[in-house]
């Protein structure tokens, strides 16, 4: 045997999509109910594990056996599952070392994360079985006990004979459609390097990171408190019957001479800067209710394992555009950041329950909350965090690509790229905090919103009005930023060429070591560090202004599947983002033999001994990867005995 296509269906009391899979197999309950598999891309077969049929003993030893390559959509799943029915503790996994995922190989070919999706995009002769949902929801998870099903909680393969032998033909179905996404996408290997990130994504997953669940306890039952109070202060001063509802909300505004159209973030600080009293007392109060954080304390009580630890919160290839990871479950991608000079002290405040010293010593104890939460993860006992991450990582291999030569002479002296591009921009000398300080807010927030073909619109959603910039000077301010990047601009420019020639053409180009190529209804673009982005159905098509673009199939902004355009400054966004993702991967391959327990963006987090350097683990961080000469990278870190952000 050398190769097995699996697919199995469980059941467990615990919520898959709230708690993770990690969480999910160590209910009680927890049961593999079939096992669908071909070997070696043999016959399907099922077996009902339900009605007592067994798992030939060679595809049990197979499991193990790291000579036989394991296949399987959203193999994670799979592996994780089987290690609970082969009976590893929590905390030990099978070896992700021999699985192959299709979900990553149809998310590396651009294609979408769903074994449905995928399939119809493909145009497979053996899609996935459209009533799979409802067989999981009668089989997979708990039924509410009615007078009809005689009380019962859980459905059986006794109780429903003709929905339990479709639910075998939709396991069987599976396989096969997994095995012919394989055949389809042959031609189109997954390189050996990416399976090594994805094994070591695994890793990290199954590793999981440590959390305080005596801190997530006590804000929870903080939050409530706070929530209770703030209703009750805003009932008493409304009179309204929800408060939280926007619509009585907005009514009472504007029954008292106060019309809007949103309940916005933005909107409330907007009208607070008018409000009158009751209006801005209650505004206020509203903005505090709306900032409770409890829903990321409640996912961390949802995911946490028996042994205190949070497993399964990255998604390798979860965005694939670029081959960047994708925030599960609490969404580490999205935490609120901390600013408190005293973040120890009111941790401790949070973590012991003190909830009157908490409201007697801060204005806002919501506020408090959301800035606590990174503090929510902890390293195991014994150990520290080092927390090293890339310094502007985006703005040195944009800069390395397009050889802007002023910018890459401020990363070797160690500069400050903020104030060294308002200094190129408004031709004065810029320091931060010393002579024309009051323009490294203006450098920033250009060096932000304007280094993929960005302009007015791209520095609003960055917040430029709100940060104090004028409506007028955002024109200058683009026009400022592209004279002083002019090999950045044409950067953009010659990979828009590039790519419309590679399209329209159907052949091969090049430009700044990037490779274009189009092939068997493929557009591919090859990085410097020979991964490849895909682009699925490319063809030239017009935009919105009537000029010539490429287009291409893909998730659109609405989570659908659809043609989407794209040109020379989004494609290098793409290009700059996936390379600044494989230079973590490098620096988190060197730093393999550290354990890694989170990865956020361009940071690592290691759960380390307390002898570790972390001058050594950033200088191990900023190693240049060999297919990237020239490029000037820098990490910086911190050590810390609990997450936040220095």
């Amino acid at each position: 045997m050398r190769a097995l296509n699996i697919d199995i269906e469980t059941y467990s009391s615990v919520d898959l999509a709230k708690s993770g899979v990690y969480r999910y197999t160590e209910s009680p309950d927890f049961a593999i109910l079939l096992f669908g598999y071909s070997v070696d891309g043999g016959e399907v077969q099922v077996v009902d594990l339900m009605c007592s049929e067994a798992i030939p003993s060679k595809v049990v030893d197979a499991l193990t056996d790291k000579d036989v390559t394991k296949w399987a959509f959203n193999a994670q799943f799979e592996r994780i599952c089987l290690s609970k029915w082969l009976g590893l503790p929590t905390g030990q996994y099978l070896d992700p070392m021999s699985w192959r995922c299709t979900m990553v190989w149809s998310a590396y070919m651009g294609l979408p994360l769903s074994l449905e999706g995928t399939g119809a995009v493909l145009g497979l002769e053996k899609q996935k079985l459209t009533e799979g949902k409802d067989l999981i929801r009668h089989f997979s998870v708990p039924c509410k006990p009615t007078v009809s099903n005689e009380g019962r909680t859980r459905n059986l393969p006794i109780h429903a004979p003709d929905k339990w032998a479709a639910f075998k033909a939709y396991n069987l179905r599976d396989v096969e459609t997994e095995m012919a996404i394989q055949q389809k996408l042959a031609k189109f290997p997954v390189p050996e390097g990416v399976w090594g990130e994805y094994h070591l994504d695994q890793e990290i997953n199954d590793r999981g990171v440590a959390l305080d669940m005596d801190l997530v306890r006590q804000a929870i039952e903080m939050d409530n408190r706070s929530r209770s109070k703030l209703t009750g202060m805003i009932r008493e001063l409304t009179e309204l019957e929800n408060p939280n509802s926007v619509v009585q909300m907005k009514q009472w505004l504007s029954d008292h001479g106060l019309e809007t159209d949103t309940l916005g973030k933005k909107a409330v600080v907007e009208l607070l800067k008018t409000a009158s009293e009751p209006l801005g007392k209650v505004l206020e109060l509203r903005q505090s209710l709306a900032k409770s954080s409890v829903k990321k304390y409640t996912a961390m009580e949802n995911v946490v394992c028996t042994d205190g630890r949070a497993r399964g919160m990255f998604q390798f290839y979860g965005a694939n555009r670029t081959g960047r990871w994708a925030g599960r479950l609490i969404q580490l991608q999205n935490l609120p950041q901390n600013h408190m000079p005293d973040l120890e002290q009111a941790r401790s405040l949070v973590r012991s329950g003190n909830f009157a010293a908490l409201e007697m010593l801060y204005d806002s104890v919501p506020e408090v909350l959301s800035e606590l939460i990174r503090t929510a993860f902890v390293p195991k006992k014994g150990c520290k965090f080092i927390v090293a991450d890339f310094s502007a990582i985006e703005a040195r291999v944009i800069a390395w690509l397009a050889g802007e030569k002023w910018r890459q002479e401020v990363f070797e002296s160690g500069g400050d790229i903020y104030c060294a591009s308002a200094s190129q921009m408004f031709h004065v000398p810029v320091e931060k905090n010393g002579v024309n300080g009051h323009l490294r807010q203006k450098g920033k927030i250009a060096e932000l919103a304007l280094g993929y073909g960005g302009s007015v619109g791209a520095l609003k959603a960055m917040g430029a009005l709100e940060m104090g910039l004028e409506e007028e000077e955002l024109q200058p301010l683009v026009s400022a930023w592209r004279s002083s990047n002019p090999k950045i601009v044409r950067l953009w420019w010659d990979i828009d060429r590039a790519a419309m020639k590679a399209v329209r053409e159907r052949t091969t180009t090049e430009t700044h070591g990037i490779r274009f190529s189009y092939q068997s209804g493929m557009f591919f673009i090859t990085l410097p560090s020979g991964r490849r982005l895909a682009y699925v159905k490319p063809r030239i098509g017009q935009n919105r202004f009537g000029s010539d673009c490429i287009t291409y199939e893909g998730v659109g902004g609405a989570k659908k599947w659809e043609r989407i355009e794209s040109y020379g400054p989004k494609l290098t966004e793409n290009i700059v983002q996936a390379t600044s993702r494989d230079i973590l991967c490098y620096a988190m391959r060197n730093l393999r033999h550290c354990s890694i327990v989170m990865h956020v963006h361009d940071e690592i987090v290691i759960e380390a001994d307390r002898r570790m350097s972390t001058e050594a683990v950033c200088k191990q961080m900023g190693q240049t990867p060999p297919w990237a000469k020239g490029l000037l990278l820098r990490a910086d870190g911190y050590e810390t005995d609990f997450y936040k952000k220095d």
